[in-house]
């Protein structure tokens, strides 16, 4: 690409942007053959006034998935782990409610989240056997959907597991596998793995926005629990998450031309996909460690990651050799993220996000397949016909709502796409539109509904 930034565009639009938002701070960073160009706009911390800098540290969220499984593919190369070979082979005491399951479930399946365990941790602790706690604790964790049978984001536990694996392998904690493995080869100065490891210096604070009018609120919960660790706990700034994408475009090399994992490993993570039902929101594939989108025939590999109070994103265009990643102290909002990358690809001459698809209105619906209940701990949905229209209602629990400053129960009207997909229609100005899937008749009803990466099966009454 020859193509360069303007800067000066780009922030002009940022600051307009964060404002019409109302997020804090923005940081940013582009990836373009083989050169990094970053830059922050606003405040890390709004009661000291202090500007973010492409210096400042945000938290990656989920984000960390991608950096875990690149980590966990290292120990593939070196043939101490194999992708196909059940978890007892590394975990002898591995349990969950499923026989099957437990004799079965290998790290594929948890690194693409087709593992179908639930997320049933209890309470493991902060201390440095978490991990090894966690895969105690899911002894009796039942199913959500039979293994390997459809694609359900898991935030923790997936990745928990493939944690307490590279433990014993390796034989020092996750924490030291990620120094070890990841952050001294790709020589990061600033990104970390648990928060008492970061510099509070630098360390954006976290925001709830929960009007246009109000101010940003500190956000109640500052950190992740450390279960969350491989999942969503690595802090870090653009210009090193951007050092772990190049591995990506650069057939598994960091720019300092340490060999981080294999050429093989590389195409593994990024060919082996299954597919999402709701395509249309976080990606239409899931590969071992990224999402996948697909715009305008362009293959797009992904991440996304937010805490409560910070977002980050990251996509990876291989055909045209560039990366792009965002971290923010306020959000997350999909419209936001859409109008600042799109600014950039167009300017750089490179393929745009594809729109949400628009309703069919030609669509007729047996709306009767689709009513009922679908619930995961933590979350209901509920599907409610009227006439020939449906609606979703999200029950929030008590905690969620209390927090978020939202009601307990929110409503959207389902506008169908085709037989299985659906927009979320809102009327609330601070949410964005999202899609839906509510998909798998059988004995003439929809088994499950799937949004925002989760499934959620139907209620039995």
């Amino acid at each position: 690409m020859t193509e360069q930034l303007n800067l000066t565009k780009i922030e002009t639009m940022l600051i307009e942007l964060l404002e019409e938002y109302r997020i804090p701070s923005v940081s940013i960073g582009v990836l373009q053959d083989g050169n990094i160009t970053d830059f922050a706009i606003g405040l890390m911390n709004l009661s000291t006034s202090e500007p973010a800098t492409t210096d400042t540290i945000y938290q990656c969220g989920s984000m960390t998935k991608t950096w875990t499984a690149l980590a966990f593919m290292q120990l593939v190369d070196e043939g101490k782990v194999a992708l196909d070979e059940p978890v007892r082979t590394y975990l002898p005491g591995f349990k969950v409610a499923d026989p099957e399951v437990t004799a079965m479930v290998t790290p594929r399946h948890l690194l693409n989240h087709t593992n179908g365990i639930e997320e049933a941790i209890g309470d493991p602790g902060e201390d440095d056997d978490v991990y090894e706690r966690i895969v105690e604790n899911i002894e009796n964790a039942p199913q959500v959907f039979p293994l390997g049978y459809t694609h359900g984001y898991s935030a923790a536990l997936g990745y928990a597991i493939l944690a307490r694996v590279m433990e014993v392998v390796d034989g020092k904690p996750w924490d030291k596998v990620m120094k070890d493995r990841l952050f001294d080869p790709l020589e990061l100065t600033s990104t970390r793995s648990f928060h008492d490891q970061v510099d509070q210096d630098r360390a954006a604070t976290g925001y709830l926005i929960r009007s246009l009018e109000g101010d940003a609120i500190p956000s109640p919960v500052p950190y992740l629990p450390r279960s969350y660790g491989p999942g969503g706990n690595i802090s870090s700034t653009p210009d090193e998450v951007l050092k772990m994408a190049h591995v990506f475009l650069h057939q598994g090399k960091a720019p300092n031309g340490t060999r981080i994992v294999s050429v093989e490993a590389i195409r593994e993570m990024m060919e082996c996909r299954v597919s999402v039902p709701d395509p249309y929101l976080l990606g239409s594939e899931w590969a071992l460690g990224l999402t996948v989108y697909h715009w305008s025939g362009e293959t797009v590999y992904a991440h996304d990651g937010s805490t409560i109070g910070q977002q980050a994103r990251l996509r990876i265009l291989p055909n045209s050799n560039l990366a792009i990643t965002m971290m923010a102290n306020g959000g997350p909002r999909d419209s936001f993220y859409r109008k600042v990358f799109n600014a950039i690809l167009t300017e750089l001459g490179a393929v745009t996000i594809s729109d949400l698809p628009q309703p069919d209105p030609t669509v007729k619906l047996d709306v009767s397949k689709y009513e009922g209940a679908f619930e995961r701990p933590g979350s209901r949905y509920e599907v409610i016909a009227e006439g020939e229209k449906l609606t979703l209602a999200f029950v929030l629990d008590p905690m969620h709502s209390r927090v978020l400053g939202k009601p307990p129960r929110i409503t959207y009207e389902l506008l169908p796409i085709d037989e299985a997909h659906f927009l979320m229609a809102s009327a609330d100005p601070m949410e964005d539109k999202q899609t839906v899937a509510i998909y798998d008749i059988r004995n003439g009803v929809a088994q499950y509904l799937h949004t925002n990466g989760r499934v959620n099966p139907r209620v039995i009454d």
